[in-house]
Order: structure tokens, then sequence, then C-alpha cells
């Protein structure tokens, strides 16, 4: 596990450095900025779409050759990703029943438990590569990512500090003020290595207890910088002091490396899980709500919200500049860290997402790339039919205004959408995505 550690640093420092290269391009990719698929002509006119390369033509072919062959087993495909999915429906409702009777629950897969049959989703849900595959609530990663750093510090104490320091304390201004004090110990040290003086830490110092002690990871990452807790005479009386000693260190480099890695504000990131569901059109306009995690506020100020709301009725009948409407509006979509995004395919089908506000629409677009059966170019439209473009990809959800929750329309590109055969039997989406749906 200490390796794992070290190249957790070490991945995090070679990508700090990449990122100083500039944006990367695909190998394939021609440098000519003409190769672009789109274009825009002068005089504001309508963008006119570049041929597709060779490249491009092949793998279509190829993906409607394969549909073309496929076309006759759509049907009963679709049907058995059906059968299995009731299957697996009722063996998690078993499987639920046999939970209330049993001990607390230890699989890697959390069960979640619906408060309303009316909720778009149970939750939010993360992952943490860096530690697991398992699929958890934000407060159950948390305790899960204390506990596992706490385990790694017999192995590796100075940096595993530096990452419970980042990981484990949420207050990032009682952080900064705990490094910022951190590092002025060591720069003491590293610049006057044989003062004294810079070689004590009393613990009843007003800035030692009020800054540094409250903060997880900071006395072990004094450990690990030759610290050791003693008790020294202070104008007559005893008192703990923190003492530094060259002994307690393989040398002074050691300094160097800590205050560059606590300097460099690493943590255990966790990944938005898309928690992918497949409705049918009648769940899809059964479950609408969206669960108290999807807001920015506590339940306590939703109340107030909708109690304001209630008041306010009159108000809102009365003349309101644009300007005033659109403050209005983003006022109320910066109440939501988290947005529902569903898909709706021609064969009536919804493919249903969870993402952060501050994601890119780019993400929407690998979300649904990454499910589809075909890879065929699309385009995804709002409910008003706008075709969102290339530009648009850059734009957060929040920019976009498609917080808290919208649908976007499937649609395949218009110089492709005539060569697909029909559609009546086959499925958009990848059979083991299928076999989530879910109907009433």
């Amino acid at each position: 596990m200490a390796e794992k550690i070290k190249k957790f640093f070490a991945k995090k420092k070679q990508d700090a450095k990449f990122k100083l290269a500039g944006p990367g391009r695909k190998l394939n990719e021609s440098v000519d900025n003409s190769s672009s698929s789109v274009t825009k002509p002068k005089g504001g006119g309508s963008t006119k779409r570049i041929e597709p390369t060779g490249a491009t033509r092949q793998a279509a072919e190829a993906a409607l050759l394969r549909l073309s062959g496929q076309k006759k087993d759509r049907a009963f495909n679709t049907s058995l990703a059906t059968i299995q999915a009731q299957v697996r429906k009722e063996l998690e409702e078993e499987k639920k029943a046999a939970i209330k009777d049993a001990t607390p629950h230890t699989s890697n897969t959390p069960v979640h438990l619906e408060a309303s049959p009316h909720l778009a989703v149970n939750g939010v849900y993360f992952r943490c590569p860096f530690i697991s595959e398992d699929i958890l609530t934000k407060e159950e990663w948390r305790a899960r990512i204390k506990e596992f750093l706490f385990e790694q510090l017999e192995e590796e104490r100075g940096l595993t500090a530096c990452l419970i320091i980042y990981s484990c304390n949420f207050n990032r201004t009682k952080v900064k003020d705990c490094v910022d004090v951190l590092v002025r110990y060591l720069d003491n040290i590293m610049g006057n290595p044989d003062e004294t003086k810079f070689h004590k830490i009393r613990c009843s110092n007003a800035t030692f207890r009020d800054k540094v002690l409250p903060v997880l990871g900071a006395t072990e990452l004094l450990y690990a910088a030759g610290f050791r807790q003693q008790k020294l005479d202070h104008n007559g009386v005893e008192e703990d002091f923190w003492v530094f000693s060259p002994e307690n260190i393989e040398g002074m480099h050691i300094l160097e490396l800590l205050r560059e890695a606590v300097k460099s504000e690493n943590r255990v990131e966790l990944e938005l899980d898309r928690n992918i569901q497949v409705l049918s059109p009648g769940e899809a306009l059964r479950r609408i709500e969206l669960p108290l995690e999807f807001y920015a506020i506590s339940p306590e100020e939703i109340k107030r919200e909708q109690q304001a709301k209630s008041d306010a009725l009159e108000k809102q009948l009365q003349l309101r500049t644009k300007a005033m409407r659109e403050k209005e509006e983003l006022r109320e979509i910066r109440k939501y860290k988290f947005a529902l995004i569903r898909i709706r395919f021609p064969d009536g089908l919804y493919l249903q997402g969870t993402f952060s506000v501050y994601e890119k629409f780019s993400e929407v677009l690998e979300f649904v790339q990454s499910n589809l059966d075909l890879e065929l170019p699309f385009v995804l439209a709002a409910p008003t039919g706008h075709k969102f473009e290339e530009p648009d990809n850059e734009q957060t959800l929040l920019q976009l205004k498609l917080v808290p929750a919208t649908i976007l329309n499937f649609q395949w590109e218009a110089n492709i959408a005539n060569s697909i055969p029909s559609t009546e039997s086959m499925s958009y989406l990848k059979p083991e995505v299928m076999m989530t749906v879910q109907s009433l």
C-alpha cells in the first residue's frame, strides 16, 4: 500500500507537468485547423459540415453492416433483456426483504431504499478507484477514506499525512491556515538548521493549539518530519513540546519532500457515479421528484424558500423586467449541486444519468456515446427543438440552464440518418444497459 501512495503522488506530479504542455490531440488528428468537423461561414450564415473522412466512413459502414446483420435478432434481444430485467428486479426485492431480518449490510453494493415511489433517483453516489470499485454515498466514502488512510500511516507516514490533511478535513480555510503554519515550521528548520529555537514547538502555543492541532493529519506530518513529543522546562514549568531532531529522519531532503507534498493540495478524489437507469415512458412520467442530496441548501432552507414563494405569489403576478426574471432564474438553479439528465430515444425509452452542475456538456455526450450500441454520430436537442452544437460542449450544465433536471431528445446526425435501416425492431442502447430497464 505504501507504493500505492507514492505512485499516487508521482502521477499527480506527472499530470501537472503534462497540463503545462497544453491541450492534447489524437494521434490520427491533423494539426491543421481546417480539418475541424464544423466550419463557420462568414456573414453569420448557417454552419456547413465538412464531409466525413475516409476513416469515419469506414466506421459508419461497418456499424451499419453490423446493424443490418443483427436486425433479425433485435426483437428477441430486446425481449430477452426485458425478461432478464424482470428477473433481476425480483431478485433485488427478495434480497431487500432478506436484509430486513439479517445483520447490518456488509456487501460492496449499497442497498438503495426509495423514500418515495416518485423519486427520479434514490440518491447521489460516488466511486473512489484509488481505494476500491464500491459505489457509496459521500458520507460513507468519507468514513472509508479516513479509515483507509490512517491504516497506511505506519507504512508511509509523510505522504499519507498530506493526504489526510486534504481528504479528511472539510473546512478549507482551516486547512489552508494549518498548512501555512506547517510550511513555516519546515522553512525555518531548512533555512536555519542549526538554530535550536526553530526545533521546538510548544503545544500550548496559541497558533499551534488553534491552527495545527485541530486538523487531522497535521501532527502525523510533524512526526514524519522528525518531530517527537517531549516534556521540557519552560519558565520553570514542565510543558509538552514537539521537538525536531535530524536523527529522526534520513536526511534534510525529507523536509523538502514533505513541504512540496503538503503544498501540492493532493487529496483522494471521488468520482460521481452516473447511477445509470433506463426508464419506460410511464416510469419517466411518474418518477419526477429529486432527492435532498441534489440541493446545495438544507431541508430547512428549502422549506423557507417554498414558504417565501407562497407569500410572494401576488408579487409574481406583477410585471417584471427581463433582467429581473433572469436574475431570479439564476438564483433558483444555483440551489442545486447535481443535475438529472434524461435522454429520450425514438423508441420511447429514457437513459438517465446524474451529473454535477459544473460538468461540461461534453460529459453528457460521452455518457450517451458510452451506452450506445452503435458508434455513429448523433446530436442531442432540447425540448424546444434547439440542437446543441460544438461550442456548447465546453459550457457547463449550469451555464446551459440544464439544471436541476432536463430531457434531451436523441437523433442520429442528418448525414447518416437516411442510411440507417428501419429502427422498429432495434435497440439504441447496449444489451447490458437494457437490462436496467424499469417499467410499470
